[in-house]
Parts: C-alpha cells; sequence; structure tokens
C-alpha cells in the first residue's frame, strides 16, 4: 500500500479544546468533518494517546478553532508537539473563554462549541462526533490548508497524527536523525551541519526537544 497517495486528500487544520475539573486541554487537529447541515453534526479524530481524548470523554464538551493563514509555527508546536498533560499550553497563547471553554484568540478566524454525542472507537484513533451548538466569526482571514502548513510553513505531521507516515522524507544516501516526539526528519545532506557536530543546546525546529530525543535512522 502506497500512502502517500493520502497526501493528495486536503485538510484543514484546527486547534480542539476542552475542560474538565478546571484542568484547560488543547490539541492540533487535521481531521475534522461536517457531517450534517440541519442540526449541524461535525466529527473529530483523536489519537487514543492523546490526553485530550481522555478529557473529551469526562467533559464531552468541546471547541473547535478553525485556524487562519495568520497562525504561527510557534502556536503549532506549542498545541501539536506537546501534552495538555504536562504543561498548561494555554499560558502561551491569546485565548477567551466562552461557555467555560478555552478558546483560541489569536491565528483563528471563528470556533465552533458542541457536545459529544457519539464515540467510534478504531484501532489508534477514535471518532467523536459532536452536535455543533454554537459558532462565530473572528475575523475574514483565509483558513490555514494541511498543504500550506507543509508547503509554506515547512511543517510535518505529529506522530499522533491521522496523516503522520513513518519516516517522512526523501531518500538521500546519507545519516539521517528522527525526533522521537514529533517525527523531525534531520538530513545531514540538506544541513549545512551535520548533526553530530550540532551544539549540545541545539533543539528541534519542530517539538524543541534537545538532541538526545533523536534517533540516526539510517
Amino acid at each position: 500500500m502506497d500512502k502517500n497517495l493520502f497526501k493528495n486528500f486536503t485538510y484543514g487544520l484546527y486547534i480542539v479544546s476542552s475542560k474538565y475539573n478546571d484542568k484547560m486541554v488543547g490539541c492540533v487537529v487535521n481531521a475534522v468533518m461536517q457531517i450534517t447541515s440541519n442540526d449541524p453534526i461535525f466529527a473529530v479524530s483523536l489519537n487514543k494517546d492523546n490526553y485530550t481524548n481522555k478529557i473529551l470523554k469526562s467533559s464531552k464538551k468541546i471547541a473547535i478553532s478553525i485556524l487562519d493563514n495568520t497562525t504561527t509555527l510557534e502556536n503549532i508546536q506549542n498545541f501539536g508537539f506537546h501534552s495538555s498533560k504536562d504543561i498548561n499550553k494555554f499560558a502561551n497563547c491569546n485565548y477567551l473563554i466562552d461557555d467555560d471553554l478555552p478558546i483560541i484568540n489569536e491565528g483563528s478566524l471563528g470556533y465552533m462549541i458542541g457536545n459529544v454525542i457519539e464515540i467510534i472507537y478504531t484501532e489508534t484513533h477514535d471518532i467523536f462526533l459532536i452536535n455543533i451548538l454554537k459558532t462565530k466569526m473572528l475575523n475574514n482571514n483565509k483558513p490555514l490548508t494541511y498543504e500550506y502548513y507543509q508547503k509554506n510553513m515547512k511543517g510535518i505531521s505529529p506522530k499522533k497524527a491521522p496523516t503522520y507516515i513513518e519516516n517522512q522524507g526523501e531518500e538521500s544516501g546519507s545519516a539521517k536523525y528522527r525526533c522521537l516526539i514529533c517525527g523531525y526528519i534531520y538530513d545531514d545532506a540538506k544541513e549545512k551541519v551535520k548533526f553530530a557536530d550540532l551544539p549540545d543546546d541545539w533543539v528541534c525546529p519542530m517539538c524543541g526537544v534537545p538532541k538526545s530525543k533523536f534517533e540516526k535512522i539510517n
């Protein structure tokens, strides 16, 4: 099976958030789909290992922020490559509270709020069916597409994303090193400095972890 075919599907980028017992959580997703128009139902796919998945199953309430083309790579790194179990992601971003849920207020063109009405379980991901109860536009910017994120922002899929493909990147015959946290590939042939010669304080450009969190893959 050539999974590269899947890259031809179009996606947007979103931050889903929830709150339970004063614990605010959120993560980046690209698998959000409208199912119905009247009495709108949306589907959201979340990795089973994602902490937001766990909280959402308890709270049954979700906010879906639609990222726009002013979103920074730092914002995606914050919500996409770290766990809400370990850090308060909202401490480093501009957000608002609506219906007691944290909402991304910067780099977002609008948001939806709804309740979980059903969960479909698959091997690695859970699909949450959401009854949308409220929507609000924040600006008229263009939505951030996954294609733009990959080609213009040089972003990659987090390991827990449905679109993650193992060992992303082209073959070059040179040494490559993969981040164990986000999957970023450092290719000696494409960089000015070989990985072994990078300073000890160098960090992954995608998720910010040190060199020690990389493994050689060829």
